[in-house]
């Protein structure tokens, strides 16, 4: 049996996206005696300039943790499409544009795969992977990563989950999308799911809750 988190842990949630917030704070769940703050409305977006999602994960909790005084989590997401050399990776969410909405970043992916001359599913292969970072004011620091492989789809499918999802088919769910799925269904094997599931256990370890 897991030991519990120590009591009273509060960490304010650096992400503004009210979808990202809401995934994050059901699998954070599961934490026993973990209480999410709201990201203050007076707190600035956080350049993301790293080179990698920890990096980035790293900046937006360090910045946070620095703004309210108080133990901060974060997390950085990428896509990586094997025919693309990798990309968008750590520009996913900017992919068409700094404040591209998700059916513009979705249309500019497929664009690309369209132009580069994926058309068979097998040249569509891709992985998500998040990186769930918290950031204490003393400057511990504590993180995990999550990672999970699929296919990019021909066309948009699904209208559930958010950002890529309707074009990302997670390997061994029988073809269907992120956005054809429950939220149970999609945290049980997505990248955040896994990632924050980690950080979960290391944060409900002896100590882990600080």
């Amino acid at each position: 049996m897991t030991p519990p988190a120590a009591p009273g842990l509060r960490l304010v949630l650096a992400s503004a996206n009210p979808d990202k917030a809401a995934e994050i704070a059901a699998i954070l769940s599961a934490v026993p005696g973990l209480e999410l703050a709201a990201r203050p409305d007076d707190v600035a977006d956080v350049e993301e300039t790293g080179e990698t999602l920890e990096e980035n994960a790293r900046l937006k909790a360090r910045a946070l943790c620095a703004a309210t005084g108080t133990a901060a989590v974060a997390d950085d997401t990428g896509l990586e499409v094997e025919a693309l050399g990798g990309a968008p990776g750590v520009r996913s969410a900017r992919f068409a544009g700094e404040h591209a909405t998700y059916a513009e970043n979705v249309g500019r992916l497929l664009g690309e795969l369209d132009r580069a001359g994926a058309l068979a599913p097998d040249a569509r292969r891709a992985r998500f992977r998040s990186v769930a970072f918290v950031a204490w004011p003393d400057g511990s620091e504590l993180w995990a990563e999550g990672a999970v492989d699929g296919t990019i789809t021909a066309e948009a499918r699904g209208s559930q989950g958010f950002g890529y999802d309707p074009v990302f088919a997670p390997d061994g769910c029988g073809g269907r999308t992120f956005a054809e799925m429950t939220a149970v269904e999609k945290h049980a094997v997505s990248h955040r799911g896994r990632a924050f599931r980690a950080l979960a256990d290391r944060l409900s370890a002896p100590g882990g809750g600080r």
